[in-house]
């Protein structure tokens, strides 16, 4: 007797578990059971499961009976045609969607001619495996698995045209690269998304080349002719927003240059590009702190001194530029909350153009910084004047295993020098024999290499260099997003550290590994400067060895044990230290800092 579950409950069993599957198949094929059913037998442990549960991942793949796809010419032809539509297919059990637990019950074929009576399933397309990530990867099965994925990860970060309509939106930021381009080698994914209309990358003459060891460890050479021709430039959109909102008691908000006498103010010159209504004008360069609308609040606790000084009864809270960022205000948008309150979205555009440490990758997962910027006149070149854009490390080859970069280089090329694109889509491309075959009617080397010379020396390289086009991307990790760093700054409350991340003007922590590195160096006395970011000095008492407590009535210290004010000894440490003293005391643990004679 075999167990059924349904949705992982158990609710029964039955004697013949393989019978019972295919009687249920049978009627989800012929549509008296929902589609949507999937059920499956583990002869392991001899249990029948069946699944109609949500987030199942389930992909379409046609039915094969007695050794012949149910899909045939004449249905495809109905498709084409209108007659019939995907759904019906669905209904009259030619097409099946399943799970990954039913998948593990089923043989399936890739292509018609490979179907055998063991078949279950064959493939409407062998791409279908792939999501719509991965399918864009061209020459894909050439590459090692891992490199799929991370290629798949890297295309979601790139930067390209990701909507037409990016100048009227207000997203909080957003990546446009300005002169994206349709890659030479696509896949049949790019026509069926209609990827061509909003492409994310740029095709580039590359060579894998080691060229003065400026692209160790992944790090490519950029062209800096290519980066004045236009290559890499994006622009980087953030909206910031602020809004009048209404308190309790009849307080609200306020969006106007703050008076001189609000809790706050900053100065004049800080209120300077703001019109008369508090909001600044589009095309204004501004930077970090810059105020992009002045607005005041009204005082969260209202105590004796206001009234006393004669203080308004507000405080500064304008909208500002996040420290750290530059750029242009690109636009002001006017509008209301759903509550009716009056709503100020400010978009800041900052141009982009690739720097040392900005961040590319192939489709391949062949990811790099830019490790150097070098003049086009010392780029190595082709006889026939060919400069690369982009130099990148041959060592990364061999231990990623990424053929399928290679391919996509030499079918690059033969795309570029025949003028049509080339087709990669994984498992129905362009073989590599085909491509060797048309590069030489090309005239040129069957294997891509072509002979190089220095562009620094002049002299003819010793070795073939493998050159060829392919498509890059920008990948939004750049520098000016990241680069950081900070004398003295605000610190957190509690610890009295410098408090932490970019935007808060936090510091760079040191851990131990790092005071270790310093140590190797040579300089421990560095660690003394490093590690006193939160030094304090704490009243010890040399006889109990407790925190002596201060007496504001008589201004001196004295010991809370022993109540004896002569034998205090301030004792410098970190504020952390002290931190963890008290939260001790707060667990009724007395902890007593016994102190050396002559400290």
């Amino acid at each position: 007797m075999a167990s059924v579950f349904l949705n992982w409950a158990f609710i029964g069993e039955v004697k013949n578990p393989r019978s019972f599957v295919e009687d249920l198949r049978n009627k989800r094929r012929n549509g008296l059971i929902p589609y949507e059913v999937n059920v499956y037998y583990d002869d392991f442990t001899d249990e029948v499961i069946i699944n109609t549960d949500n987030g199942r991942i389930r992909r379409p793949l046609i039915v094969v009976k007695n050794g012949k796809p149910k899909l045939t010419k004449k249905h495809i032809r109905d498709l084409q045609s209108g007659k019939i539509k995907f759904e019906d297919l669905i209904e009259n059990g030619i097409i099946e969607y399943l799970d990954t637990d039913e998948e593990e019950n089923s043989y399936i074929a890739l292509w018609p001619e490979e179907v055998t009576k063991e078949h279950t399933h064959m493939e409407i397309n062998p791409l279908d495996i792939f999501g719509l990530s991965s399918s864009l990867i061209p020459y894909g099965e050439y590459d090692r698995g891992d490199r799929v994925n991370f290629g798949a990860k890297m295309i979601g970060q790139s930067l390209g045209y990701y909507l037409s309509n990016f100048l009227i939106r207000t997203d909080t930021k957003s990546n446009i690269l300005l002169y994206p381009q349709v890659p030479l080698t696509t896949t049949q994914t790019f026509d069926v998304f209609n990827l061509d209309k909003h492409p994310a990358g740029q095709n580039v003459v590359i060579a894998l080349l080691s060229y003065g060891g400026y692209n160790m460890e992944d790090a490519i050479i950029l062209n800096k002719g290519s980066i004045e021709r236009g290559f890499g430039r994006s622009f980087f959109f953030r909206t910031y927003q602020t809004e009048e909102t209404r308190y309790g008691g009849g307080q609200v908000d306020e969006i106007e240059i703050p008076d001189k006498d609000v809790r706050g103010y900053r100065s004049e010159k800080a209120y300077s590009n703001l019109n008369e209504d508090g909001i600044i004008s589009i095309e204004t360069p501004v930077s970090g702190g810059d105020v992009l609308v002045g607005k005041t609040s009204p005082l969260r606790f209202l105590g004796r001194d206001e009234f006393l000084t004669g203080i308004q009864n507000r405080r500064e809270t304008s909208l500002v530029v996040r420290h750290g960022e530059v750029g242009v205000v690109d636009k002001v948008l006017l509008s209301e909350t759903q509550n009716g309150d009056k709503l100020v979205k400010v978009s800041v555009r900052d141009l982009r153009i690739p720097e040392l440490g900005d961040k590319f990758a192939s489709r391949h997962g062949q990811k790099g910084v830019v490790g150097l910027i070098l003049p086009e006149e010392d780029m190595p070149f082709t006889e026939d004047g060919i400069v690369p854009d982009i130099i990148m490390n041959p060592h990364s080859i061999p231990s990623r295993l990424t053929v399928g970069q290679l391919l996509e280089i030499l079918g690059g090329k033969v795309a570029a020098l025949r003028g049509r694109k080339n087709d990669g889509s994984m498992f129905n491309c362009e073989k590599e024999n085909d491509l060797r075959k048309e590069l030489q009617k090309l005239g040129f080397r069957s294997d891509g290499k072509e002979v190089l010379y220095n562009g620094i020396t002049g002299e003819k390289m010793e070795v073939e260099i493998f050159i060829g086009m392919i498509y890059y991307q920008k990948l939004e990790h750049m520098v000016a997003n990241k680069i950081h760093a900070r004398s003295r700054g605000p610190v957190a409350l509690l610890t009295k550290q410098p408090t932490e991340g970019r935007a808060n003007e936090g510091g760079l922590r040191l851990g131990e590994m790092e005071k270790d590195c310093l140590i190797a160096h040579g300089a421990p006395l560095l660690l003394k400067e490093r590690f006193s970011s939160d030094e304090v000095e704490i009243p010890i008492c040399k006889k109990c060895g407790v925190v002596a407590v201060y007496d504001w009535r008589k201004n001196k210290y004295h010991c809370p044990i022993c109540g004896k004010g002569n034998n205090i000894e301030k004792v410098k440490m970190s504020y952390a230290f002290n931190l963890m003293l008290n939260e001790l005391k707060s667990l009724l643990i007395f902890p007593k800092i016994i102190l050396e004679d002559g400290e």
